[in-house]
């Protein structure tokens, strides 16, 4: 069995950038990178792949792999594998197929739970205790393909998504580093996966971070913990202004939903218990602490919608 093999990645985001330089410190032979132009209306707060491939003399392309001129440029390499890492474009099952050993993707959950997009943000709104990296083969059917390795990774109660993303990127490292010397010796395991085990999950817009002041406390912490920076935040409406809610914390007690029930510390009666605002941010103003922020607003008999 050959001792190395061609490859061609598609790649972005942290795990992406991690992803590739453990392949590169193991040598891999990565002929062509894709992966994304950074949109301007995202917070950009990852590691940038294109500057990896300049820094090692790759070529990378911005444009969809699926772009007809991509496809005939990855059959003219004729790659061993072809590898996604955190690729936002879903890869048609001809590309697939142009990969003589095989198509893989690397997913930021413990497969086959949280299928899907942003399964980290899912997992953690949802109140989960773990999760982790898997690396899968790549079918038409969106993770769903058979399992090569997978890592599992702790969620803490104080963790916030961006916290959990960081140990599923350290976890992904992980599968990549001792599944690609069996990938590329043809001793990697292939695992069925039974979806009926698992869960899918689609896309999160801004408008989903909607605190609903009816559900617990406990859930709405979790919705906060799992959209907090650097994402959009979790929101809600006060005198009829947006506030965004980026830290908090749920206490033992009972009020009205979306009440202020204390100023000294900031509670929020919901549908069971109550919720600490710690960190806070109305429309149009800078983040602050919620002691500063009452400190300049009357919030008696105030409610939160």
């Amino acid at each position: 069995m050959e001792t190395k093999a061609t490859v061609v990645v598609c790649a972005y985001h942290n795990v992406g950038y991690r992803c590739l330089e453990e392949l590169l410190r193991q040598g891999a032979d990565i002929r062509l990178i894709f992966t994304h132009e950074d949109s301007p209306t995202e917070e950009i707060w990852f590691k940038s792949v294109r500057e990896l491939a300049c820094k090692h003399g790759i070529p990378f392309l911005t444009s969809d792999i699926n772009l007809p001129e991509n496809q005939a440029r990855v059959a003219e390499i004729a790659p061993a594998f072809l590898l996604s890492f955190y690729y936002r474009n879903m890869i048609k099952p001809e590309l697939l197929e142009l990969a003589a050993r095989g198509a893989l993707n690397l997913h930021g959950s413990y497969l086959p739970k949280y299928r899907g997009r942003v399964p980290v943000n899912w997992a953690v709104i949802n109140g989960e205790t773990e999760t982790g990296a898997t690396l899968h083969y790549m079918v038409e059917k969106p993770d769903a393909g058979e399992i090569v390795d997978r890592e599992k990774v702790a969620i803490e109660f104080t963790d916030t998504a961006f916290d959990v993303f960081n140990k599923v990127t350290d976890a992904a490292v992980t599968v990549i580093r001792r599944t690609w010397p069996m990938l590329v010796a043809g001793t990697a395991p292939r695992i069925p996966m039974n979806l009926k085990e698992g869960n899918y999950c689609g896309g999160r817009k801004p408008e989903d971070g909607r605190i609903d002041w009816t559900r617990s406390a406990v859930t709405i912490y979790n919705l906060v913990r799992g959209v907090t920076h650097p994402y959009p935040g979790a929101f809600t409406h006060l005198c009829g202004h947006k506030v965004v809610i980026w830290s908090a914390w749920p206490v033992a007690g009972s009020s009205e939903p979306g009440k202020v029930v204390s100023t000294e510390p900031l509670l929020v009666g919901t549908g069971d218990g109550l919720l600490e605002i710690k960190k806070l941010q109305a429309d149009g103003e800078v983040e602050t602490t919620a002691a500063v922020y009452v400190e300049k607003n009357s919030l008696e008999h105030a409610c939160f919608e």
